[in-house]
């Protein structure tokens, strides 16, 4: 196995939305593609239609043990996993004085627990092979919070700690096992926006991404379909202006 494609595509939160529409973009792309659900009724017919290539799963994504043996049941039926999207989450829009422990709790165990859970599944396969793609759906809920939706603002942003430690934990060690998160943007879906964008769009620009193998995107950060650049200092600036080294954003489109 030398190629991304050559290996199976993960999509957390496959039922609906943006997961869907991911799960369809890989199939379409001829990879072998996995949809980690918490029922596997409404992918049923998508399966029957996929020659093989498609596996729902049944697991919930807070569970440790489910999703271990979610992706056992995977690499069983399908084959070693070379792509891991993480896309489940959940956005209860709630007062934080109405919140208890465990309704808080609950969101932070899906939103970033459930990450970290494929992920601690993913990897060792993924060095095993020597390469693979990670990419974090996050938002920009924690640099701007709005009301009523304290943990899931904490959750996201977590999650994008989460991307910058496994960079700094993994990156060197396995550069070719890529870690890069993404905004897909306002969605057209229960948790986005009804003039929102469709996610069928999105999931364009998501399957995209995950194919783009260069070690360079490793920690890059994409807005919809488009890289947004870190800052850069004076000192950085100067010397990339003497080198001839112009940072380029890449786009998806």
């Amino acid at each position: 196995m030398t190629a991304l494609r050559d290996g199976v595509a993960v999509v957390t939160g496959a039922s609906r939305g943006l997961g869907l529409q991911l799960v369809k973009g890989f199939l379409d792309r001829g990879m072998r593609v996995a949809g980690i659900v918490r029922s596997t009724d409404v992918l049923s017919s998508l399966a029957s239609e996929s020659d093989g290539r498609f596996l729902p799963v049944t697991a919930n994504i807070a569970d440790p043990e489910q999703v271990k043996a979610a992706f056992a049941q995977i690499k069983n039926q399908l084959g070693p996993v070379t792509i891991l999207i993480n896309n489940a989450a959940v956005y209860p829009r709630r007062d934080i004085l109405d919140e208890t422990p465990a309704s808080f709790m609950d969101t932070i165990n899906i939103n970033l627990g459930g990450s970290f859970f494929a992920c601690h599944n993913v990897l060792p396969v993924m060095m095993d092979l020597g390469f693979g793609r990670v990419i974090n759906v996050v938002t920009f809920a924690d640099q701007a919070p709005i009301p009523f939706a304290a943990a899931y603002s904490v959750s996201k942003g977590a999650q994008r700690v989460l991307t910058k430690v496994l960079v700094a934990e993994i990156g060197d060690r396995f550069p070719n096992i890529v870690f890069t998160d993404w905004v897909p943007g306002a969605l057209q879906t229960e948790m986005g926006l009804p003039d929102g964008l469709p996610p069928e769009k999105a999931a364009q620009w998501g399957v995209t991404l995950a194919l783009m193998d260069e070690r360079d995107l490793q920690g890059a950060f994409f807005v919809e379909n488009a890289q947004v650049l870190p800052p850069r200092s004076k000192k950085e600036r100067v010397v990339q202006a003497l080198l001839g080294q112009k940072p380029v954003a890449r786009s998806l489109d």
